[in-house]
């Protein structure tokens, strides 16, 4: 059954010249002529109005509504000139927010049409015309509780970061698991209270600890907000001024941030490839920049530090010699007056001997473990390492004709004890060094004291073939890791050497007794 009767479709023939046509095959026409007309109909005009829904009170009844269809004369729909054929039906992405930041395409409303009508404009609208439909942007609503939550959490990072309470609010901050919503929300205050805040030192400790305890909770993501902490991070690390007063300890600060830096790139390295590789550019020209105060030079060598030993021997020890060439006349009364600024100097010195001290402590974990000295063996404290004048820093003179030996050979090779040096001879190598010293006892004998017991002479015989065997095995054990650490892919000896010519007997300290034993 049709809509379009048979005797239509006969008129429509006759108009066209078509006088022949039967009634059977107007009235097989008919369907097939309705839905060429829906067709041409549903494109045009649709399935339904584009016009916004109109909702009318029903009269007597206070909560029902009806939609109020708007009756339309046939007459002026047929006399109406045709819109536009549509194009083919398709579908388009578009992003309505990246980050909580709305993109300014055609897509989107601009910013200045998203502002709701003042209720004003509302009344005078008049009957006749179409509503605005004007879509706002979607608000991120957040819960009563999670409102008061951060309000709290605000309030004591802002002023009470002393009290207990605070403390219990960062373990909540790093476990609680429905926190997600507020991440954006910290961010942004983090953010906001660093910028303005350089001063307030309490302010800018508590909030470091906030971003720790945020990147240790499990159940909060974290990485689409980085680029918003990232800048907060490191300008706690490397700012010129941190806090208002000289009680504010900012080194400890500096330190806090600085671990927090390398916790950052452990864990969202594998996410941002360019993470740590763009924070090591901006430490290192932090770290070379002479117009840089001395707390900036210690922040960056802080946070390169806790990057590694391996950032720390690309980065800094190859600046190491020229740095200190113009770092140690900061710490001379002589040439710096001004006690703080020595103080500084002193706190850079310090940074950079800690760095370079882990650098080499890395190398020689590589080493196989080697046995702590006997109990009964005491250093005494006023041995010292005899070097050649390669610097003015560390000389040594004695009377020994041996010494016109030791001038031409490694600093790390020759020993003296109590005066009596022990050189190694001339056609000895790394590979194969020894050195002896026998260490007098308590009243001042070269010889050990007797044993306190009586052994018979096979005992004593075969005590001292064990300790000749055991002897023998330690020394080729000892040359084995010589020729290891002397080796050019590890570089262990020439790295010490390198850091003992900058820092003295101070990288001594960074050095296990038995691998300081290996080396001496």
């Amino acid at each position: 059954m049709s809509i379009v009767p048979k005797e239509t479709v006969e008129v429509i023939a006759q108009s066209m010249g078509i006088n022949n046509l039967t009634p059977d095959a107007a009235l097989a026409l008919a369907p097939d002529v309705e839905y060429r007309m829906r067709e041409i109909m549903q494109p045009i005009y649709g399935f339904a109005s584009g016009d916004p829904l109109r909702f009318r009170r029903a009269l007597g009844h206070k909560d029902l509504f009806y939609i109020d269809d708007k009756d339309v004369d046939f007459k002026d729909v047929i006399e109406a000139p045709l819109p536009k054929a549509p194009l083919d039906t398709s579908i388009v992405c578009h992003w309505l927010a990246i980050e909580g930041v709305q993109p300014a395409i055609p897509e989107n409303a601009p910013v200045e049409a998203i502002t709701a009508p003042p209720e004003t404009n509302k009344a005078e609208q008049k009957e006749s015309e179409l509503p605005v439909d004007i879509k706002l942007p979607v608000k991120h609503v957040l819960s009563r509780e999670l409102q008061l939550y951060f309000n709290k959490i605000t309030e004591l990072t802002l002023s009470r970061s002393d009290l207990v309470l605070f403390k219990e609010a960062l373990v909540s901050l790093a476990t609680d698991s429905g926190l997600h919503p507020l991440v954006p929300y910290f961010t942004c205050f983090i953010a906001d209270e660093v910028a303005r805040g350089l001063t307030e030192f309490n302010v800018l400790f508590a909030l470091m600890r906030v971003v720790w305890s945020l990147l240790q909770n499990p159940h909060i993501r974290v990485e689409p907000y980085l680029h918003q902490l990232m800048p907060s991070v490191v300008t706690c690390l490397v700012a010129k001024r941190l806090g208002n007063r000289l009680a504010d300890n900012h080194w400890e600060l500096r330190d806090f941030t600085a671990n927090l830096v390398a916790f950052i790139c452990r864990k969202f390295g594998h996410v941002y490839n360019s993470l740590q590789s763009r924070l090591t550019k901006t430490l290192l020209n932090a770290f070379l920049d002479p117009k840089r105060a001395m707390t900036q030079h210690y922040g960056a060598i802080q946070g390169l530090a806790a990057l590694g030993p391996n950032v720390v021997r690309l980065l800094i020890l190859p600046n190491l010699e020229a740095y200190l060439k113009l770092l140690e006349p900061e710490m001379l009364f002589e040439n710096q007056k001004n006690e703080l600024k020595r103080y500084e100097a002193w706190r850079v010195y310090g940074a950079l001997l800690r760095a370079a001290g882990q650098s080499i402590y890395d190398k020689l974990k590589l080493f196989p473990p080697l046995a702590s000295p006997p109990a009964h063996v005491v250093l005494r404290p006023n041995a010292r390492v005899i070097t050649s004048n390669l610097t003015n820093k560390h000389t040594a003179s004695t009377a020994n004709t041996d010494d016109m030996d030791m001038e031409h050979q490694s600093p790390l090779k020759k020993v003296a004890l109590e005066g009596a040096i022990v050189p190694v001879s001339n056609n000895s190598s790394p590979h194969d060094m020894e050195v002896e010293a026998r260490l007098p006892d308590s009243s001042g004998a070269s010889e050990a004291s007797p044993p306190s017991s009586l052994q018979t002479p096979n005992e004593n015989n075969k005590s001292s073939e064990g300790r000749k065997d055991r002897g023998e095995n330690e020394s080729l054990r000892m040359r084995a890791l010589l020729n290891q650490t002397w080796k050019e892919d590890l570089k262990s000896g020439q790295l010490l050497a390198k850091l003992y010519e900058q820092f003295g007997e101070r990288i001594f300290s960074f050095i296990p007794t038995p691998e300081l034993e290996l080396f001496l």
